[in-house]
């Protein structure tokens, strides 16, 4: 009697994790109670033919194993038992290593003998492995005088050997059966291993766990297809990107007792190294691929973007994305990445997560110049997802929505932008037909739609192009239903005018401006206030302490960081924001206002904690440019982009008079600089 593949795989995972329970197979599974009780009676048969104990159950779910059948199950003097319960896909792998490791006439005797089953099951499981192939553009060839071949690119058969190996390293005794295969020594095994670790010691790296293992196979194997003539083409692997890279020298140096190792298998093996996972380097250096960092860094704002979130130590998480990241360039951009992992990283609850990562690998997609593999994308999703959660961010929590318009897509992208604007804390999943909404498979809350849809989520109809009235009418809707408060709840003048009658208010602009912050934050979300939000005049943010008077600065970087310095020191700002202003002004001419007053700013993302401004004046001016010599330099950190408008708007009048501009670049006393910012506090 031979065990379907669903009963292989159950006793399979009773012998390796003898606790697990009925409930647990179910779920991991994915099957029924009747199924698991199914395969179980099947496997009790199968285990009394074979003089071994049945496989009991308690009441909990609880699997009773008998020591004796593990003990069998596990023993390498027992490899029939274990062979026995492979199932077809496992077949097809130990068949398709067969064909990669041997070099010698192939017949339908081997398969059976080494895989002891009928030769009916071996025509059948060499119809799945054919099937594997297809992936790799791969074929088995057949004929009475050469037997049964392996055909196609050689670089194409390393691709394929890579993947079985690890699918039969999951088996258990694995290792052994690929050994017994492949005709390997243990010692043979256990030298190309020191190799490699030796090699993880010049490169100030460690390996991950699995890549450990199966490295010494593959590279064994590898070894013995060159020796028989077997090696990859010339043009498959580009010279001159791998031959400058740390791994190139490690490799030349692993391969000193293999003289008859051609070059280009000697960048094949670097090319090998460079895209092996490691979980930790010393010196992680991404210099041989340029402007990788780059390319990560601008995913991560489009995903903080998509996902509504600001990422905590961002650059920590730069370094650990970096360890995935630059081994994944290689696999991708050589196709080396596995092409037919069946098992999901991806659980329930990391679904819309991996979705919003997938929606911004976009520079990273550009920057290689190859579409994200998939697998690749659940990797970032999953090192993403562990971030997040350690700083207390959870996807599921927030509030997800979906666009449906049917009126194609230059107008369902202007509703998309315009809701997306007009929600900022909501997560915009995707802008969708309806025929794709009616087969969406990820979780959402709202659905806005010009048209009725039939949805058991909130449904909101709207215009495909809202007035400012409607816009008022949606949000308030919305923020009533979701969250039981609207702007008219919080109408800040009301709330003014009963404090004003049980007590007196000393500064009204003050008292009110604390009022909005103080309700935006308690809410947690970015309310709208019916009442114009409170903004800043100018005598606000320029005032005594970010006034400054100098008569001379070396450079314009210098200039900036100096004229940065008061609201560094409030902590208003972050330091990076300053590297952010000084990079944005070397292409941005619109930061001058005209008679020497610029003002330089960066996105708020880039750290900005608090709506601030600084004022520095340089007697002497520098130049920003050949046409520009800059007097005045005016810090601006906006938290958003309004707050900061009014007072804007007074600077920029205050600019525009050339007596004004020169009264305060001759000014010795803060003082008088501060008349002259009160006189244009008043401007309305």
């Amino acid at each position: 009697m031979q065990l379907d593949d669903r009963s292989s795989l159950f006793i399979n995972e009773l012998i390796s994790n003898p606790n697990i329970k009925t409930k647990d197979l179910e779920r991991k599974y994915n099957v029924t109670r009747r199924q698991v009780d199914y395969s179980m009676e099947k496997i009790n048969y199968w285990l009394t033919t074979k003089n071994l104990p049945e496989i009991e159950r308690t009441r909990q779910g609880v699997f009773v194993i008998d020591p004796v059948i593990i003990k069998t199950f596990l023993s390498n003097s027992e490899e029939e038992a274990v062979s026995k319960v492979l199932n077809s896909d496992d077949r097809a792998n130990i068949i398709l290593l067969i064909l990669v490791s041997a070099f010698d006439e192939l017949s339908i005797i081997h398969f059976t003998s080494e895989l002891k089953v009928s030769k009916n099951t071996v025509l059948s499981d060499l119809k799945k492995a054919k099937d594997v192939l297809k992936e790799y553009n791969l074929a088995i060839h057949y004929s009475r005088k050469e037997g049964y071949l392996l055909k196609g690119k050689e670089f194409n058969i390393r691709k394929l050997l890579i993947f079985v190996i690890d699918q039969l390293l999951r088996l258990n005794n694995g290792g052994n059966i690929i050994e017994d295969i492949s005709d390997m020594q243990s010692s043979e095994i256990e030298g190309i291993k020191k190799s490699i670790e030796k090699a993880e010691n010049e490169l100030n790296l460690k390996f991950t766990d699995e890549k450990i293992i199966s490295m010494p196979y593959i590279f064994s194997i590898v070894l013995k297809r060159i020796q028989k003539g077997k090696v990859i083409n010339q043009t498959a692997i580009s010279y001159k990107e791998l031959s400058d890279t740390r791994e190139f020298l490690v490799t030349e140096n692993l391969l000193q007792s293999y003289p008859f190792i051609p070059m280009v298998e000697r960048l094949y093996i670097t090319l090998h190294l460079l895209a092996t996972n490691v979980y930790w380097s010393e010196q992680l250096t991404t210099d041989d691929v340029p402007d990788l960092r780059s390319a990560v860094d601008e995913m991560l704002l489009l995903f903080e973007k998509s996902a509504c979130i600001t990422i905590q130590n961002k650059d920590q998480l730069i370094e650990k994305l970096l360890l995935h990241i630059k081994p994944a360039y290689y696999r991708i951009k050589y196709r080396l990445t596995e092409v037919n992992q069946e098992d999901s990283l991806i659980t329930k609850n990391l679904r819309e997560l991996h979705h919003l990562v997938k929606k911004s690998v976009s520079p990273l997609a550009r920057f290689i110049g190859i579409v994200i593999p998939d697998v690749e994308i659940e990797y970032l999703t999953m090192l993403i997802g562990g971030w997040l959660t350690k700083q207390g961010e959870k996807i599921e929590a927030k509030i997800k929505a979906l666009v449906i318009c049917p009126q194609g897509i230059s107008v369902s992208r202007l509703m998309f932008g315009e809701l997306k604007q007009l929600f900022p804390e909501f997560i915009f999943l995707d802008s969708l037909s309806i025929r794709e909404f009616n087969n969406y498979p990820l979780n959402y809350d709202i659905v806005f739609s010009p048209v009725y849809l039939k949805t058991e989520k909130k449904l909101y109809i709207t215009s495909t192009v809202l007035e400012m009235e409607e816009k008022i009418a949606l949000r308030k809707q919305v923020m009533i239903d979701f969250h039981g408060v609207a702007s008219q709840g919080f109408k800040i003048h009301g709330i003014k005018d009963i404090i004003n009658k049980h007590a007196t208010i000393h500064n009204e602009e003050l008292l009110i401006r604390d009022l909005y912050n103080y309700i935006n934050d308690i809410n947690q979300v970015s309310t709208d206030i019916t009442d114009d939000k409170p903004s800043y005049l100018l005598r606000d943010l320029i005032n005594e302490a970010t006034i400054q008077l100098v008569n001379h600065q070396d450079t314009w970087s210098t200039a900036i960081k100096f004229a940065s310095e008061p609201l560094l020191k409030k902590g208003d700002i972050e330091l990076r924001y300053v590297s952010a202003m000084i990079e944005n002004c070397s292409d941005d001419p619109y930061i001058i206002l005209g008679n020497g007053v610029a003002i330089p700013h960066a996105s708020p993302e880039y750290g900005v904690n608090k709506t601030s401004m600084s004022l520095l004046s340089i007697k002497d001016g520098i130049h920003f440019s050949c046409e520009h010599k800059v007097n005045i330099i005016v810090i601006i950190a906006a938290v958003d982009k309004e707050q900061h408008l009014k007072a804007l708007m007074q600077l920029m009048k205050l600019s525009n008079s050339k007596k004004d501009v020169k009264r305060i670049i001759e000014a010795r006393e803060k003082e008088s600089v501060k008349k002259i910012i009160e006189k244009y506090s008043k401007e309305k």
